[in-house]
């Protein structure tokens, strides 16, 4: 069995490695860490969960601690790019265990905090720069910081931040950093513009795969409901029942349909919160601690909120709305099965996403086993909403990112007809879970049918 020892990481790092709970590496590291160690870019593909920070973490912060002498003013020798606030906290909170009891110094960089603060710290230099694009440009278009010294590059959930339009900030930043560097590139799923990106930036990459991209962790127990979007609120109440005390994320699609999906579930007495783009790093940060603590149960969150989330305790992951982008639902129910635990994903289909739940199982490569209803036929499909549609709803009504009712200004339903355009029913078919894809109450008021 491999160890950590056997990678050759100095004395330091393996004394520190002591005091956590990593004992042995895993996959990613095993195959990673003696490459970067040569001093090889790599790209490294694997699924969310498998310790991919201290995969490129470890190496790194070895190769600092020869250096022997602090960073000048200003000056970063390392810099890693995450998408999000919560991930970049948490790979800082990693790199701080890591480097206890060194003299190696880690700075972390996100918006939504103090500019002046950041410049502040980053004022003697910083071996390591954990950051987001956005804010980095920020200080770099300010003078705050310098990374004209900077010998290694990270860029980490590479998809994502592709998903999130920071390949423009990728081009800016990369533009500050010498072509002499050790370029370093993490993704859990592997599109086609990720290849163009390693093509870019990384010089005779070594490839290390853990996983087949878009492979689930196999713990996870899935399942889907075809389910009217009016229905999906009290159905996603059933389950949250059936495990109390059980952690849970839920995935809304939209800032505003997640907002108003938490409030509609803490009105039916659930310990719940939300972390979208729309709260303060103060409240995402505070809402995190109350979820990783127990303080709360659920968490609904949007995809960019919650990417870097690793709580061991979440048992549950509902796709209330399926994700646009199909490889954000191997990110998403990767929320679960930390650490080697079991846990359960379940997606509710609306008609209107029946063609995001075919991408995701064409990239799975499988269907996901059927809970509840049957799939939605071609016509239900056809007449379904688009996304952007029903803004102002309750997700008890059929809300919760905007699908599911009768777009405002368009024409009644023809007679015979149901409404939202299904027709009637005819022959053997199943009949869905929860009746027509409609509201059943069209003034929303489904949502406040029990006292808060």
């Amino acid at each position: 069995m491999t160890t950590f020892a056997d990678l050759g990481l100095s004395p330091a790092i393996l004394k520190a490695l002591e005091k956590t709970t990593l004992k042995t590496p895993t996959p990613i590291q095993a195959q990673a860490i003696p490459h970067i160690m040569q001093g090889r870019d790599l790209m490294g593909l694997a699924q969310t969960g498998t310790g991919k920070t201290a995969a490129f973490g470890l190496p790194i912060l070895h190769r600092l601690l020869d250096l022997g002498h602090p960073p000048g003013p200003k000056h970063v020798r390392a810099l890693i790019l995450a998408p999000t606030r919560e991930l970049i906290g948490q790979i800082k909170d990693n790199f701080e265990v890591f480097t206890k009891g060194t003299a190696v110094k880690v700075t972390m960089v996100v918006g939504g905090a103090s500019l002046f603060k950041q410049a502040q710290a980053l004022s003697k230099g910083t071996d390591v720069l954990v950051a987001t694009p956005g804010r980095l440009i920020d200080l770099l278009e300010r003078g705050d910081v310098s990374l004209e010294k900077c010998a290694y590059l990270v860029l980490d959930e590479a998809d994502h931040m592709l998903d999130m339009g920071f390949i423009h900030s990728l081009r800016k930043i990369a533009k500050h950093i010498p072509l002499k560097r050790q370029t370093l590139l993490f993704s859990a799923t592997m599109p086609k513009d990720i290849s163009e990106i390693a093509d870019t930036y990384l010089r005779d990459p070594v490839k290390v795969q853990v996983a087949p991209p878009g492979k689930p962790i196999e713990k996870i127990v899935q399942g889907v409901h075809y389910i009217p979007n009016g229905d999906k609120a009290r159905l996603l109440e059933e389950y949250l029942k059936k495990h109390p005390g059980e952690q849970a994320l839920v995935f809304g699609r939209t800032k505003h349909g997640s907002e108003k999906l938490m409030k509609l579930l803490e009105t039916w007495g659930f310990k719940v919160g939300s972390i979208h783009g729309n709260k303060s790093q103060n409240q995402r940060d505070r809402t995190l601690s109350e979820f990783r603590s127990g303080v709360l149960d659920v968490l609904v969150a949007t995809d960019v909120a919650a990417r870097g989330i690793d709580i061991p305790t979440v048992r549950h992951v509902y796709n209330f709305d399926m994700p646009n982008v199909p490889e954000n639902y191997v990110h998403r129910i990767g929320r679960t099965a930390r650490a080697g635990a079991e846990g359960t994903a379940v997606a509710f289909c609306a008609p209107a996403e029946m063609g995001e739940l075919q991408a995701v199982e064409k990239l799975l490569k499988k269907p996901i086993p059927v809970l509840g209803g049957a799939p939605w036929s071609a016509d239900m499909v056809a007449a379904a909403p688009k996304p952007g549609q029903n803004r102002g709803q309750r997700p008890g009504g059929g809300g919760g990112g905007g699908r599911g009712g009768q777009k405002a200004g368009s024409k009644p339903p023809a007679q015979g007809q149901r409404p939202g355009g299904q027709k009637p029913r005819s022959g053997g078919a199943p009949k869905p879970q929860g009746g027509s894809f409609a509201p059943r109450r069209a003034d929303g008021a489904g949502a406040k049918r029990r006292p808060g």
